[in-house]
């Protein structure tokens, strides 16, 4: 079971229609706010307390008065990728549920087809990291792997660029030849991208900066890379 809290994340999983519903469990004055969002989804619908969802949740958390419970959406197979975007991202045991949250949202702002995901060493895709999405959670295809370097063997398989992101990179990502599909493949907090990890890439690229902090934190490189790539490709 999956529990999403907080006003965004909450709404957007009642809208999208991609879970199966459990309960719903909030404050009248989020009740009233969800008004809609409640009707058109039927969830059952469970009154409670600001006092109550903290002590649920703990006093931390920012709940906005909704708290959903709800099953996991079901993953994709990684064959099962639509090409659309024709850009994938894949997250190479990246653990800070905050910075997975917050590529989620810059996946679903950039129309990303898919995440692809370590099954060990990554956060439960619901909670903090469901908040810190803000909704995105829901307009983002998973795609869970066991082994992360068969999984880049099995897109280069299916015509996939595979581009690891590290700051290191001999290649500046800007002025890299680039075509789709392509997956942009980003590194774990600290310990970047792993030596079997970067094998399975095609090329590592990392982004110039011109001040002088030379690395960004990996939920804000993937926005700027996901920026510049989005940008070529269109370009191509």
């Amino acid at each position: 079971m999956a529990v999403l809290y907080g006003f965004h994340a909450v709404r957007e999983a009642l809208r999208a229609g991609e879970r199966r519903l459990l309960d719903l469990y909030v404050t009248p004055a989020a009740a009233e706010k969800l008004s809609a969002e409640i009707a058109a989804s039927g969830v059952r619908v469970v009154e409670t307390s600001v006092d109550d969802l903290a002590r649920r949740l703990g006093a931390g958390a920012v709940h906005q008065g909704a708290l959903l419970e709800a099953r996991p959406i079901p993953p994709l197979d990684l064959s099962e990728i639509a090409q659309e975007s024709g850009l994938v991202l894949a997250l190479d045991q990246i653990t800070d549920p905050h910075n997975v949250g917050a590529i989620l949202r810059s996946a679903a702002a950039f129309a990303v087809d898919a995440v692809v995901t370590t099954e060990r060493h990554a956060p439960e895709f619901s909670g903090v990291l469901a908040k810190a999405a803000s909704g995105a959670l829901e307009h983002v295809k998973l795609a869970p792997v066991v082994n992360l370097s068969r999984a880049l063997g099995e897109l280069r398989d299916l015509g996939y660029l595979r581009v690891g992101l590290d700051s290191e990179g001999e290649a500046d990502l800007s002025a890299t030849p680039l075509n789709a599909p392509l997956v942009l493949v980003l590194g774990g907090e600290g310990k970047g991208l792993r030596r079997l990890t970067r094998e399975n890439c095609d090329l590592v690229a990392r982004l110039d900066m011109p001040g002088p902090i030379k690395s960004l934190n990996v939920s804000n490189a993937c926005a700027v890379a996901l920026a510049l790539v989005s940008a070529r490709l269109r370009g191509a």
